[in-house]
């Protein structure tokens, strides 16, 4: 057992300053939140509790066991483009009578829930997470289809990606709350279980029309299909009819504790963890520091793995990237941690043999990406053929990857082999400085939320247990070193 020794002294002018810019950041985001949970405003707000409907978060917290997490899944998509925050949709991942589920809510407040290039994307990622980790899925369904302004329709995507998890064995609901149209009229059919809200729920179908004119000689003419029209109703029987949303939310929770779902992947090793030995509360300085400064991972690791036990492989090879072992909620993770210098054969060569051994042993990896002004320049500057062998060696690898971006750099800008691309199971965020003007807005989804920097470790710790729903398997060969 190695525990890091490491210490911040809270009272230098350093500390203060890095923490004080670090909380204006958080202030930000916390704005961005509140007008994500403020739906489509008050207006609207009034007039849906007016009609005796619940809010979409409403409906997840009544849906969800008492007093559980809930990791909302980018929960500001669509901050700085010209739709709204949140992107109409609130996804995440909680426990459901004991099992861990994706759960997928449309706000009607916003635009009748219309569906804009966020909201796919934000639905499809949530989808996806669903299927690689093995979690059952819940959608809280009410929208009114397309949004006009956002272009053409996404093609079926949606309910392409529900129909892939049913093949896929991984169980789907679908509660329908109001009326409904476009791809997720067609949810309910293609959800393992449905239940429709007697008085309310109804599904909007376009289809063509066939029409038969007159033929000559009195013969019939062939059947041609007119233009669409919206025949509106009940598409086809639900399994169940719920008499209000509260009932329909009570007959989901049902479904789901009939699914005998059992976790594939192991336990944590001990429990309950034993917690880190240096305060959460230094992370703000840490992620508040000059993105020009290097940064010491070190410092992170002591503050969110168990007992602040980690214990370092070569530390004396390849400096410029930290790897090691150590626990976080009991779950054991391997840590590849970039200090953002440049890398030369030493730290490929410690990197790949390093994803070897996590896939040997089937342990969860965890990559955190320092994307500082030095970094940026660091890779800028390197030989691109140096890390042609990690490249094959993260591509490769098949055991769970979680992946943390921090430093100064949007991750959009700075994924690399940790980023979307690679499909890490789960990718968050510390709040860094505003994107520069012109560049992305963060509604692109570049990672599954931006998260204050003390919550790491529950929010990791939550993606662990979350990924343990599926078995967690190496691969045989990974990567060939070749200096």
């Amino acid at each position: 057992m190695t525990v890091l020794d490491t210490s911040i002294d809270p009272r230098t002018p350093a500390y203060l300053e890095s923490r004080s810019a670090m909380l204006e950041r958080l202030a930000e985001l916390e704005a961005a939140l509140e007008a994500a949970r403020a739906g489509g405003g008050e207006k609207w707000v009034t007039r849906h509790h007016a009609r005796g409907k619940l809010l979409p978060r409403e409906r997840v917290e009544m849906l969800l066991d008492q007093d559980s997490p809930f990791l909302e899944l980018s929960p500001v998509a669509a901050w700085g483009s010209d739709f709204p925050v949140g992107a109409s949709v609130v996804t995440g991942i909680g426990v459901v009578e004991g099992v861990e589920c994706v759960v997928i809510a449309n706000d009607p407040t916003v635009d009748g829930g219309a569906v804009n290039p966020y909201t796919v994307e934000k639905i499809r990622r949530a989808a996806r997470i669903a299927s690689m980790n093995r979690l059952p899925l819940v959608n809280l369904v009410e929208s009114t289809g397309a949004a006009a302004p956002s272009g053409p329709p996404p093609g079926g995507a949606i309910a392409r990606d529900l129909s892939q998890l049913t093949a896929d064995r991984v169980p789907t609901v679908c509660v329908v709350f109001g009326a409904t149209t476009g791809d997720a009229a067609y949810l309910p059919a293609l959800s393992d279980y449905t239940i429709m809200v007697r008085g309310h729920a109804k599904m909007l179908t376009i289809h063509p029309q066939p029409v038969r004119a007159a033929g000559a000689n009195g013969r019939p003419a062939p059947e041609v299909r007119s233009a669409p029209t919206v025949p509106a109703g009940v598409t086809g029987p639900a399994d169940q009819l719920a008499e209000d949303e509260r009932d329909g939310l009570r007959l989901a929770r049902q479904c789901v504790r009939r699914f005998n779902w059992r976790k594939r992947g192991p336990a944590p090793r001990a429990w309950p963890p034993i917690p880190p030995k240096y305060d959460a509360e230094d992370l703000l300085t840490l992620a508040g520091a000059d993105p020009s400064t290097v940064f010491e991972p070190h410092e992170v690791l002591a503050r969110i793995l168990d007992g602040s036990d980690f214990d370092e492989f070569k530390p004396s090879q390849g400096t410029a990237l930290v790897t090691g072992w150590g626990e976080l909620h009991g779950y054991p993770i391997g840590v590849l941690a970039n200090l953002g210098g440049a890398f030369s054969p030493a730290e490929t060569q410690k990197a790949v043999h390093f994803i070897q051994l996590a896939n040997a042993t089937a342990t969860s990896l965890l990559f955190v990406q320092y994307t500082g002004a030095a970094a940026a320049e660091a890779h800028e500057a390197a030989d691109v053929r140096h890390g042609a062998p990690l490249v094959h060696a993260v591509a490769k690898s098949t055991v769970p990857h979680l992946t943390l971006m921090i430093g100064g750099t949007p991750a959009e800008e700075a994924g690399g082999i940790y980023g979307r691309a690679y499909e890490p199971r789960f990718l968050f965020s510390w709040p860094v400085e505003r994107p520069a003007e012109g560049s992305s807005p963060r509604g692109k989804l570049p990672d599954d939320g931006v998260i204050d920097p003390r919550d790491t470790r529950t929010v990791l710790g939550l993606c662990l247990s979350a990924v343990h729903s599926a078995a967690v398997e190496g691969a045989e060969h990974v990567g060939v070193f070749r200096p």
